[in-house]
């Protein structure tokens, strides 16, 4: 269930991050994350803390919601 819910916020945060125009690295530093942890994230391998969501939800100007539809 967990890798199952880490691959659809994956999906949802490339999509939203590629509507954006954002590379993986300049979210990564507008979040002030590692670019490594952006990958991570976007492969579904990490779980993201529920602040990191809130930061990323923030620079992308979109509601958390968006990063998390679907997820069982």
């Amino acid at each position: 269930m967990k890798d199952e819910r880490n691959k659809i916020f994956a999906r949802n945060l490339k999509a939203e991050r590629y509507r954006k125009g954002l590379t993986q690295s300049e979210l990564a530093e507008a979040v002030d994350a590692s670019d490594s942890t952006m990958s991570l994230l976007e492969r579904g391998v990490q779980t993201p803390s529920v602040f990191l969501v809130y930061d990323i939800a923030k620079v992308l100007g979109i509601d958390i919601n968006e990063l998390l539809k679907n997820i069982p």
